[in-house]
């Protein structure tokens, strides 16, 4: 019996360090991407995806993705840009899945591989909410328009790798996921 207890305890607390973990990265998206921005058309262009990507290579999934679309939701709805939250939430919760957190290092090929679908998703799902949700229905013409932003999200995305990267390989060096693995599982 007292094993089950100190079993089921050790758990609850595990789960409630990630639980702060995850709203810690949620802030740090939050600020990186409301706070270190440049405006470009209908949005946006920012680094903070680099913490999401960053985030899915230390915590375990349910919680990247959480961090991911809160963080995300939190910068458009505090900054002005509500509109946008539906597709963020669903865009950064998906751009989490596209990075591993079973290996030793955060900078890894599966990881660095991961930046080209979160460019897509980034790119596509962006433009299409563009066109469709915020022209008022179904538009040829909103849709390509919408695509004219795709340099801004490409330098959105290289922002955020560059960050990833930089972070990624301090990280690994201090060996950090070796040192929290009692932490991140």
């Amino acid at each position: 019996m007292n094993n089950t207890i100190t079993a089921k305890t050790s758990e609850s607390s595990k789960h409630i360090r990630l639980m702060c973990i995850t709203g810690l990265f949620a802030a740090l998206i939050y600020v990186m991407t409301a706070y270190l921005r440049i405006p470009t058309g209908a949005g946006y262009t920012h680094a903070g995806d680099g913490l999401i990507y960053l985030a899915a290579c230390m915590l375990p999934t349910p919680y990247a993705v959480a961090a991911g679309a809160i963080g995300g939701a939190l910068a458009d709805g505090l900054t002005g840009f509500a509109v946008w939250m539906p597709a963020t939430i669903v865009i950064k919760a998906v751009t989490a899945l596209f990075f591993t957190r079973k290996t030793d290092k955060m900078i890894c090929p599966r990881n660095l591989l991961g930046i080209i679908p979160s460019l897509i998703l980034c790119v596509v799902g962006y433009s299409l909410y563009e066109g469709v949700v915020m022209s008022g229905g179904f538009s040829k013409t909103a849709i390509v328009a919408a695509f004219g932003q795709t340099p801004a999200y490409c330098i959105q995305v290289l922002a955020s790798s560059v960050l990833f990267v930089l972070l990624g390989v301090a990280l690994d060096k201090a060996n950090l996921k070796k040192r929290f693995s009692h932490i991140f599982g």
